[in-house]
């Protein structure tokens, strides 16, 4: 039974849009779309609804540390292949974006899960941000709701040909891909103007993300909500090419172009020789509303294991759950324990009777 205070955690997050990307349109108040929990009271029989409500909800879709033993049979004879996002999978969500850092303890889970597994982390931050967070050389980072794409030294080769914008980055050595390049010399000017636009708005930061902006308002007080939105909307105008989203507090500018995490995993996966197997297992970890493309890629496949982070009901197109990013670290741990098991037990059997591993 749950004994979250899931009050508490609205207070702090925020709620999200379920409808989140949309071309720039007068008319709509941030201030009824965003605005956050004002209550301060213990928990209640509200909390204890919402608690109920969350197992509730959690019959569609279970935890993915009660279900791992199922998950890893179903995963019998396929390749894995692991997708994160990072912001509130990897750590927590915070007031202060640059701030963001993941434990330790996160990091090393992440470095034994891809000693195993091809991994990537995707995130709508810019590549060297996250890169800069993470500090990890032996994955794939994704930046700007993958629209910076950076492998190891060491990168898959596509299977068919059919992502040719590759290129090599000024150490030569990392594979680059950024479908949005044609878009930089605008991004630039957006942020120049978002940032001279919101200065006066207390509490309200621009993220330069490189191939997308990000306004954040976690900390702006909600009666300067609508002027906030207002201002960021009058920008837009002037560049039709630029659509605006939504996430946790935040607003995100980013190019009019079919391309989203659920793309870059398609991406990655082909970049591995991956792309058209059938025997093999995305498995994405992730918390907000964009991930939600990913996992729609994950459930068109009709193979993989999407994994949503929330703790609090929320439509998604995740098969599986996880409360918060202490249990993302459990489960990582526990999948790196896994293969670690898996492959000695292999390397056992091979020696006593001489199979294959």
């Amino acid at each position: 039974m749950f004994k979250r205070n899931l009050a508490k955690f609205n207070q702090a997050m925020g709620f999200q849009r379920s409808s989140y990307w949309q071309k720039a349109q007068p008319g709509s108040d941030l201030s009824t779309k965003e605005r956050p929990s004002n209550s301060s009271h213990p928990v209640t029989n509200e909390a204890v609804s919402d608690d109920a409500n969350y197992s509730s909800w959690m019959v569609d879709h279970p935890s993915a540390l009660t279900s791992f033993d199922q998950m890893m049979k179903d995963a019998k004879g396929k390749k894995i292949v692991v997708f994160l996002d990072y912001d509130g999978t990897l750590s927590p969500i915070v007031n202060d974006p640059d701030r963001a850092f993941m434990s330790d303890e996160m990091r090393a889970a992440v470095r034994e899960v891809a000693k195993y597994f091809p991994t990537a982390i995707i995130s709508g931050r810019s590549r060297d941000k996250v890169k800069g967070f993470v500090q990890l050389n032996n994955i794939y980072y994704a930046g700007s709701h993958g629209m910076d794409i950076m492998a190891p030294p060491r990168p898959g080769r596509s299977s068919d040909g059919k992502y040719h914008t590759v290129s090599l980055d000024r150490k030569g050595n990392d594979a680059v891909f950024q479908p949005a390049q044609k878009f930089l010399p605008a991004i630039q000017k957006v942020l120049k103007e978002l940032e001279e636009a919101i200065m006066k708005i207390p509490g309200a930061r621009v993220e330069n993300n490189r191939f997308c902006a990000s306004v954040h308002f976690r900390q702006v007080r909600e009666e300067d909500y609508g002027i906030l939105e207002e201002k960021v909307k009058s920008i837009l105008k002037h560049y039709p090419d630029f659509r605006l989203g939504w996430g946790k507090k935040v607003m995100e500018i980013r190019p009019s172009i079919e391309w989203d995490k659920g793309n870059a995993l398609e991406y990655l996966l082909d970049t591995l020789g991956l792309g058209n197997c059938t025997d093999v297992l995305p498995l994405y970890i992730g918390d907000d509303i964009t991930d939600e493309d990913a996992f729609k890629v994950i459930q068109k496949r009709g193979q993989g294991c999407p994994i949503v982070v929330t703790s609090s009901p929320k439509d998604t197109r995740a098969s599986y759950s996880l409360y918060e990013p202490s249990e993302v670290l459990t489960f990582l741990l526990r999948l790196a324990r896994w293969r670690k098991s898996s492959s000695s037990s292999r390397s056992v059997l091979s020696q006593v009777w001489g199979v294959s591993g």
